[in-house]
C-alpha cells in the first residue's frame, strides 16, 4: 500500500458490505481483500439467498438478508454502502445511529437538501464519499506538479466522461433512483475540478440532453468560473463511445492524463507532461498497476483505528453536491447558477 499517508491498522477494521451488486463483487469486496487495515466481515442483501452465494464466493463469515441486520450487527466497525444513489443517505444515517463508520459510493444523496441530513451524523462517526480517484499515484503526481509551479499558472481544465448504456432496466437509467449521467459520472468530472483548481466553482453553466424514453440525463455539457480567469469545460455521456481523459492548461505547460477516473488496475498508467510545446518532446510519467480502490478502503480504514487521516469529508461531499445541483437547476433556468 505505496503512497498512504500513516501506517497499517494492527487491529483490522471488521467492514460490512450493503449490496451485492456488480460493484460491490467486482471491485468493493476484492479491494477490501487487497487492504492489510481490512477484514470483510459481512454482506447484507434484500434476498438471503443472494446474501449466502456472495458471502460463500468471497468466503466471508456472515450473510443477512436485510440491511437493517448487518447495520445492527454489534460486531460490524465500518460498513461500505454500495446501494442505489436513493438509498445513500437512508442507509448511511441508520448505520451511523449504531455507530458504524461508512463509506458510501458516490453520489453522497440524491441532491443537497438530501445529503445535508447526514450532518445529524453523531461526532466521532467517520463518513467518506467513494471517489477512489483521490487515492491513485496518478493524482498525487498530478497534484505535486501543480504545486510545484512547472505549468504555470493554471488557466483550463477540460475533461471528457462517457460510456455507452442504453439499458433501460440498468440502476443508472432510472430517474427514481438517481440515474443519469451527472450523478452517475458529472461527479467525478467536478470532483476532480475542484481538486485541480483547489477552490469551489463560483458559477456554472449546463447543456443537458435528455432521453425521451427514460427521462434521465444522458449527455451534459458544462462551464464552471472558479474566478480568476480559471475555466472547467467538461462534456459527459452515458450514451456515446466509452473514453475518458483530463486535459490541465496552464500559463507554462499542459497535463494530459488518459485514464483519470477508470484507472484499470492490472496494466500501468501514464499522464504526459508538455513544457515545449507542438512538436516538441513530452515527458511521459508511468505509473505501476494498481488497485485505487483498495488504496481508498485502506486509507479509510486507518483512518478509523487512527492510523491515518482522511482527507475528504462530509463537508467536501457536501461542496460537490452543490455544485451538481447547480447544474440540475441550469438546465431549468437557461443561465448561470450558483453552487
Amino acid at each position: 500500500m505505496t503512497n498512504l499517508p500513516g501506517e497499517p491498522a494492527t487491529d483490522p477494521v471488521r467492514w460490512g458490505i450493503l449490496s451485492t451488486a456488480r460493484i460491490a463483487r467486482q471491485r468493493v469486496v476484492p479491494s477490501l481483500l487487497k487492504s492489510p487495515s481490512s477484514r470483510v466481515a459481512a454482506v447484507a442483501s434484500r434476498s438471503l439467498d443472494n446474501a449466502r452465494n456472495f458471502a460463500t464466493a468471497f468466503d466471508i463469515p456472515k450473510a443477512y438478508g436485510s440491511y437493517q441486520e448487518l447495520i445492527d450487527d454489534p460486531e460490524i466497525d465500518a460498513i461500505y454502502n454500495a446501494l442505489p444513489n436513493n438509498l445513500h443517505v437512508e442507509t448511511t444515517l441508520a448505520a451511523t445511529a449504531k455507530g458504524k463508520h461508512v463509506l458510501c459510493e458516490k453520489p453522497i444523496g440524491l441532491d443537497l437538501a438530501d445529503a445535508l441530513r447526514l450532518k445529524a451524523v453523531p461526532r466521532g462517526i467517520l463518513i467518506g464519499e467513494a471517489f477512489m480517484i483521490r487515492h491513485h499515484p496518478q493524482w498525487h503526481e498530478v497534484r505535486k506538479i501543480l504545486a510545484s509551479g512547472r505549468i504555470g499558472k493554471v488557466r483550463a481544465v477540460q475533461t471528457f466522461f462517457a460510456f455507452l448504456n442504453v439499458d433501460p432496466a440498468n440502476i443508472r437509467n432510472r430517474p427514481e433512483t438517481g440515474g443519469g449521467a451527472i450523478l452517475d459520472i458529472g461527479c467525478y468530472a467536478i470532483a476532480s475540478a475542484r481538486l485541480i483548481f483547489g477552490s469551489e466553482p463560483l458559477r456554472v453553466l449546463a447543456l443537458i440532453d435528455r432521453d425521451p424514453a427514460m427521462l434521465t440525463d444522458r449527455t451534459t455539457s458544462i462551464l464552471a468560473d472558479f474566478g480568476e480567469g480559471r475555466q472547467f469545460s467538461a462534456t459527459i455521456s452515458t450514451q456515446a463511445f466509452r473514453h475518458q481523459r483530463v486535459g490541465i492548461i496552464g500559463t507554462e505547460g499542459r497535463i494530459e492524463m488518459e485514464t483519470p477516473f477508470s484507472a484499470p488496475t492490472d496494466e500501468k498508467s501514464r499522464i504526459l507532461l508538455d513544457l515545449h510545446g507542438p512538436g516538441q518532446p513530452v515527458e511521459s510519467v508511468v505509473f505501476p498497476p494498481v488497485d485505487q480502490y483498495a488504496l481508498q478502503v485502506e486509507a479509510f480504514s486507518r483512518a478509523v483505528r487512527g492510523t491515518g487521516p482522511w482527507q475528504f469529508g462530509l463537508d467536501d461531499a457536501l461542496a460537490n453536491m452543490a455544485v451538481l445541483d447547480a447544474l440540475f437547476r441550469s438546465e431549468r433556468s437557461g443561465t448561470w447558477e450558483r453552487p
